[in-house]
């Protein structure tokens, strides 16, 4: 299937790895140029260069805290205004709720909820303007089932959630659609990250919770950061402009409700 995107442009958040380059690798092939986010310079350059040898698009790079103001207005200078907008950042650690305190907390807002509203405040008017544009915010599972020792993350995501839900159905008249993507299980960084914690809580061995509960997923693996790119992609077609302010859960099977 044409995504109908080539020759679009494309703002993709913490993308030097996981989930993020993911999605700026599908983009990427559907001839989209990408502008793309993180804190760690080298790791952004070279994902970059393997973005341009793979598809032959123009990559540019913003090494920074998009989570940050400064990182927020380096970024939108360098990617200019973007036809379609990727909303990530990395999560807060895992733990338990009676040991954070109000900076954890406003930590987690800035990043995983307060960020994705000034990038999407900078960028939609623009995409209104010219009657196309593309919002996808990467959010998490949790949203939907929470998790216990991600309580940071249940909070911030839940509150861009719920901001997203009104705002969507302000922009949809002019061809600017946006919706959040919420990842379960995938093998990225993240995840190895919270089985590290989990193991540090005497739980077990980090690589043997991993295979276990990849086995015990009803889909008997995690997720690829490639077909979660490939579902981001879709999302920010010329198909979707009939879709708006919804959550589209990626996990595997693993929740267990109807609706």
């Amino acid at each position: 299937m044409d995504l109908g995107i080539a020759g679009k442009s494309a703002l993709v958040c913490a993308a030097s790895k996981g989930l993020g380059r993911g999605c700026a690798m599908a983009l990427a092939e559907e001839g989209v140029s990408v502008t793309i986010t993180a804190r760690t310079a080298a790791d952004l350059e070279r994902t970059a260069e393997e973005i341009r040898a793979a598809t032959g698009v123009e990559v540019k790079v913003a090494p920074g805290d998009i989570a940050t103001p400064k990182g927020r207005a380096a970024a939108l200078e360098i990617a200019g205004q973007p036809d379609i907008l990727v909303n990530n950042a990395g999560g807060p650690p895992p733990g338990n709720f009676r040991d954070w305190t109000r900076d954890d907390w406003i930590k987690a807002l800035d990043a995983n909820m307060l960020t994705g509203i000034e990038l999407i405040k900078a960028t939609v008017d623009t995409m209104i303007a010219n009657k196309f544009g593309r919002i996808v915010n990467i959010t998490s599972s949790s949203v939907k089932a929470p998790i216990d020792v991600l309580g940071l993350s249940n909070g911030a995501r839940s509150g861009l959630t719920g901001f997203i839900a009104g705002v969507a159905r302000t922009t949809v008249r002019d061809n600017v659609t946006i919706n959040n993507l919420l990842p379960g299980p995938f093998d990225t960084d993240r995840l190895r990250g919270n089985f590290a914690y989990r193991e540090q809580q005497g739980q077990g061995k980090a690589d043997e919770l991993a295979a276990a509960a990849a086995a015990a997923m009803p889909a008997g693996r995690f997720g690829t950061a490639e077909e979660f790119g490939k579902a981001c992609a879709f999302l920010c077609s010329v198909h979707t402009g009939y879709v708006t302010g919804h959550n589209f859960l990626m996990d595997g099977g693993s929740y267990p409700g109807t609706f």
